[in-house]
Parts: C-alpha cells; structure tokens; sequence
C-alpha cells in the first residue's frame, strides 16, 4: 500500500471564510502515485471544519448564514470564561465536522457531479494547519 501525507496551511484575513481545496486534494492525489484507495481530508484545528458541497456562491452565503444562525458570534458561550471569545467557532466546527474522506479511482478524486472540497475557517486571522493522506495501491 502506498502512503503520502502532506500538509495545507491557511491565514484567513477575515474571522470566517470558506476556501474551495478540490485542485489541492486533487494534485496531492496525483502526486501519490494512488490509483485506487482514498484521501483523508482533516482541518487539525477545533475551530475550523472540512466539508463536500456544490460550489455555488449561494449555497456557501447559505450555509454560513444557517451555522451563524445556530450558532451566533457574539453571544455569551461559557467557554468564553477561559478567556477565549470564539465558542461559536468550536460549535460551527461540530456542525459540519473536522474532516471528510473522498474515494480515489483510476487515479483520480472520485467525487459526484457538483461535488467540492471546502475548508471552512470559522476563527480565523492565524496560521492554520490541514492534513491530507493519501492511501491506497
């Protein structure tokens, strides 16, 4: 089984954003060598998520607007009494999850007709990590 491990990093200029990675995931597949397996795709960071969606600008103003409506910035969280100010960030994270894994065949991400990679940043304005691990033969 062949393996390869790489790393993105992101500095957001704004607290959330949301960054299609698709060209990313994919260049690291074809790098591999993997013709048949999967890519782990992993924000390594708990305010921050990877998620498999259409990459219509609606739809991403959509889903930001449903994580802030659940979960609105600003709002007192019990977590800010550690000092921290982004519990609405941890809990956007847990809605859409910290990562995804996408099959590959003949070499290539294997994904529907409209489906991307996104990471979405939801504290953003620092250095942040992801993993991407390729396995497969």
């Amino acid at each position: 089984m062949k393996c390869r491990t790489e790393y993105l990093y992101f500095h957001t200029e704004t607290r959330r954003a949301y960054i299609n990675i698709t060209d990313k995931v994919a260049a690291v597949v074809e790098a591999s060598g993997v013709r048949e397996g999967m890519v782990l795709v992993s924000a390594m960071h708990i305010t921050a998520a990877v998620y498999v969606n259409d990459a219509e600008d609606g739809l991403i103003a959509d889903i930001d607007e449903w994580l802030e409506h659940l979960t609105p910035s600003g709002r007192d969280y019990r977590h800010h009494r550690t000092g921290e100010d982004n519990g609405d960030a941890h809990l956007k994270s847990l809605l859409l999850h910290h990562e995804v894994i996408v099959p590959v065949t003949k070499g290539e991400l294997d994904l529907g007709t409209w489906q991307q990679v996104y990471y979405a940043e939801f504290d953003g304005q620092r250095r942040k990590r992801l993993i991407l691990k390729v396995m497969g033969e």
